[in-house]
């Protein structure tokens, strides 16, 4: 896969399924040791049920690549250890952390959701950049 890092904004925002789900991501210096190769970035996803039926984020998984194109993949239930329940119309959001092996890098993934009928479907998380502060290219 070519590095899509250059083009990508810190900003993604993708709908599936009437399910939107909106990321900000930036760097964390207080929280980096760039002379140990670890770069710390912190993001905010806000999910949307844009749909007509209540649903539920029953587990992610993550697929986070570094500028050396390592990968990595994050699976697990919920997040930041809830399953969140929505409502037609409502929202929730959270934050989390990841770091890199390097300065820049990207983030996407999906959600597994669940409706309250039954039937799980996935949902996009579209790329973000993750980008530290003053870096060369």
């Amino acid at each position: 896969m070519p590095d899509l890092s250059p083009e990508l904004s810190p900003i993604s925002d993708a709908l599936t399924d009437s399910i939107r789900v909106e990321v900000l991501s930036r760097f964390s210096p207080e929280n980096s040791r760039p002379l140990q190769d670890e770069w710390v970035f912190e993001y905010t996803v806000r999910i949307t049920n844009q749909s007509e039926e209540t649903v539920q984020l029953v587990s992610r998984h993550w697929i986070i690549t570094d500028a050396l194109d390592h990968t990595e993949e994050v699976k697990g239930l919920g997040v930041v250890g809830e399953q969140p329940i929505l409502a037609p119309g409502e929202s929730y959001k959270y934050s989390s952390w990841c770091p890199l092996r390097t300065p820049t890098g990207f983030m996407r993934g999906t959600y597994q959701m669940l409706r309250a009928e039954g039937g799980q479907f996935d949902v996009e998380i579209a790329a973000f950049a993750l980008k530290a502060h003053r870096t060369i290219h």
